[in-house]
C-alpha cells in the first residue's frame, strides 16, 4: 500500500533524513559548478551549440553508462559503488578548479571535464535510487523519491543564484572548488550508513548476462516500456530550458551570470512547489492525469519562454515549468521502483534514466543546433512540439497508477533432488511441463499461456514453445531452455508473488489427478560409436 501522507513525513526515518540532508549540500555544489561551466563556455566560445553541449556533456554519460552501473548496483554493494563514484567526482572537480585557476581550459577541455564528472554521476545514480528500498519501507518510496527531487530543486532555487554570485565576484575556479568541497558531506553520510547485508544463495550473475537480463525484463514489462517512452519524450522537450537558458539570459534579456542564476532559481522554486503538491495530487488524480498535465504545462511554459523579453515574466513562466518537471520525473521514477522486483530494480532504474537523460542529451544537441540556424527564441518555441506529442501519447498508452501487484519473491520453488552430479555451469537445461486441458477450457488456457510465456522469457527462459499432442489432444506441453543449471535455479528465484496467480489459474484448468508433470533434462551430444543418446530424464514435481 502506497502512503498518501505529506511528502515530508518520510524524514521521520533517521537514516534517510541524514543522507538526504547530505545530498542537499552535494547538490548545491553541483549546481554551482553547473552554472560556472555553462557561463564559462559563453566566455570561451560564441557558439550556441557549444553552450548547449555543456548540458549534453553531463547527461550523455548517463545514457552511455547507466545500464552497466545498474548491473553493478544489483550485483555488488551499492554503498561501496556510491563511495567510489563520489571520490571520482571529487578528484575531477579539484582538477577542474586547478585548470580554471591557471586559465588552461578550452571549450573542448571543459566539455571533457563535465563529461567525466557526469560519468561519476552515472555510476552513482542507479545505486542511490535503488537504495531507497533499503532505507525506507515500500509504502514510503514515493515520498522518498519525490523528496529527493525536491531536495535537488530546493538547491536549484538557491544554488544557481549562489553560483552566479560566486562566478561574478570570485570567478569560475572558486565555483569549481566549492563543488569539490561539497562532496565531503555525502561521503561522510555514506561512511556512517551501514545497510543490511542480503545473503544470496546463488553465485553472482556474470556482468554481460546481467545487463542482458535487465534489458529483457524491461522489454517484457509493458508498464515499464510506457514509462521509458514518456520519459524520453519529456526529457527531449523539457531540457531546452536548461540547455538554452544561459543564451536567453545573456542575449535575449541582456543579463549576466546572476540573471541566469536567478532564472534557474525560479525554476527550482517551482519544482519545490510541485514536490510539496505531489502527495495531494496523487490522492485526487490518477497518475496519467498528473503526467499529462505536466506535459501540457511544460509545453505552454517553453512556448511562452521563447516569446518573453522580460526577466520578471520569464521568471514567473519558469515556476510552473519547474513544478511540471519534478511531478513528471518523480512519478516516472516511482512507477519504475514499484513495478520492479528488487533483483533487477537497479537495472530498471538505469534504463529509465537512460531514457530520460537520453532525451535530454538529444534535446540539448537538437535545440542547440536549431538555435544556431534560427536563433535561441525560436528553438525554444519548437521544443514545445515534442511535449504536446508526449501528452497525446497518454491518450493511447496511459501511465498506470502505482502497481498493487506484489513483487516480493514467491519462494515456492523447491530445489529438486537430482540423480546426476551437476555443476552450477552444467547445461544446457531443457524443461518440459505437461498439462491436461479439456476442450472447453482451451481458450482460457491459451490466454494464460501467453502471460506464462512472457514471464518465462522475462525471467531468463529461451526457446519457449507450446505443443499439443496429436494422439491425445487434451495433453499440452510447455518447453523451454536455460543455459546452465544455476540459471535454471536463478529463473525460479526471480519469480515474484504476483506471478503465482498465473500458475494457480493454470492448475485450476488442469484436469489431471496430479499436478502438471515437470521433466528436467540436460542436453548431451550423441556418441557416434554406439548411437547412445545421453539425454537424461529427471522427473520432479513442479
Amino acid at each position: 500500500m502506497v502512503s498518501r501522507q505529506s511528502t515530508l513525513h518520510v524524514l521521520r526515518h533517521s537514516v534517510f533524513a541524514s543522507l538526504w540532508f547530505a545530498t542537499l549540500v552535494s547538490n548545491l555544489g553541483g549546481l554551482v559548478q553547473g552554472v560556472a561551466a555553462a557561463w564559462l563556455m559563453t566566455t570561451l566560445s560564441d557558439s550556441r551549440s557549444l553552450v548547449a553541449l555543456v548540458q549534453a556533456s553531463t547527461t550523455l554519460p548517463v545514457v552511455l553508462f547507466s545500464l552497466p552501473s545498474g548491473a553493478l548496483a544489483d550485483s555488488f554493494d551499492r554503498r561501496g559503488i556510491m563511495l567510489v563514484a563520489l571520490c571520482w567526482m571529487l578528484c575531477l572537480s579539484v582538477l577542474l578548479s586547478v585548470f580554471a585557476y591557471f586559465g588552461m581550459l578550452t571549450p573542448w577541455l571543459l566539455l571533457a571535464f563535465t563529461f567525466l564528472i557526469g560519468s561519476g554521476q552515472a555510476l552513482f545514480n542507479p545505486s542511490w535510487q535503488s537504495s531507497m528500498g533499503d532505507i525506507v519501507p515500500k509504502e514510503d518510496i514515493p515520498a522518498a523519491v519525490t523528496l529527493n527531487g525536491m531536495g535537488f530543486n530546493m538547491m536549484r532555487s538557491v544554488g544557481p543564484a549562489i553560483g552566479g554570485i560566486v562566478v561574478t565576484f570570485a570567478g569560475v575556479a572558486t565555483a569549481f572548488a566549492l563543488n569539490a568541497v561539497s562532496y565531503f558531506a555525502i561521503i561522510a553520510g555514506l561512511v556512517r550508513w551501514h545497510p543490511p547485508v542480503v545473503q544470496k544463495l546463488l553465485p553472482r550473475e556474470a556482468f554481460g548476462p546481467s545487463i542482458s537480463s535487465g534489458v529483457r525484463y524491461v522489454l517484457l514489462s509493458p508498464v515499464l516500456l510506457r514509462v521509458m517512452c514518456r520519459s524520453f519524450v519529456f526529457g527531449l522537450g523539457a531540457v531546452v530550458i536548461l540547455a538554452l537558458l544561459p543564451v536567453l539570459a545573456r542575449n535575449l534579456l541582456g543579463g549576466s551570470a546572476l540573471t541566469y542564476g536567478i532564472l534557474l532559481g525560479c525554476f527550482g522554486f517551482g519544482a519545490i512547489g510541485g514536490g510539496l503538491l505531489s502527495g495531494r495530487l496523487r490522492t485526487r488524480f490518477e497518475n496519467e492525469w498528473i503526467v499529462r498535465a505536466a506535459f501540457v504545462v511544460m509545453a505552454m511554459g517553453v512556448l511562452a519562454l521563447g516569446l518573453s523579453r522580460n526577466m520578471v515574466l520569464s521568471g514567473l513562466i519558469l515556476l510552473p515549468c519547474g513544478a511540471s518537471w519534478v511531478l513528471a520525473l518523480s512519478l516516472f521514477n516511482v512507477t519504475v521502483q514499484l513495478s520492479t522486483p528488487r533483483w533487477v530494480v537497479g537495472r530498471a532504474l538505469a534504463i529509465y534514466q537512460m531514457a530520460a537523460f537520453g532525451g535530454m542529451a538529444a534535446g540539448a544537441w537538437l535545440w542547440g543546433a536549431i538555435a544556431e540556424q534560427v536563433g535561441a527564441p525560436l528553438a525554444v518555441v519548437f521544443a514545445s512540439l515534442p511535449l504536446i506529442f508526449g501528452a497525446a501519447i497518454g491518450l493511447k498508452f496511459p501511465l498506470e497508477n502505482f502497481s498493487t501487484r506484489d513483487f516480493s519473491p514467491l519462494n515456492k520453488f523447491i530445489k529438486p533432488s537430482l540423480k546426476l552430479d551437476l555443476a552450477p555451469r552444467s547445461g544446457p537445461i531443457m524443461v518440459i511441463v505437461d498439462y491436461e486441458i479439456g476442450q472447453s477450457d482451451v481458450p482460457a488456457f491459451l490466454a494464460l499461456m501467453v502471460e506464462r510465456r512472457r514471464i518465462r522469457i522475462r525471467d531468463g527462459a529461451r526457446q519457449w514453445v507450446l505443443m499439443r499432442d496429436l494422439e491425445n489432444p487434451e495433453i499440452w506441453t510447455e518447453s523451454y531452455h536455460v543455459p546452465t543449471w544455476v540459471e535454471y535455479l536463478r529463473h525460479h528465484e526471480r519469480r515474484v508473488t504476483s506471478d503465482g496467480e498465473v500458475y494457480q489459474n493454470l492448475l485450476a484448468l488442469h484436469k489431471g489427478a496430479k499436478p502438471p508433470q515437470v521433466r528436467r533434462m540436460i542436453e548431451r551430444q550423441t556418441v557416434p560409436r554406439d548411437n547412445d543418446v545421453s539425454l537424461r530424464l529427471i522427473p520432479e514435481e513442479h
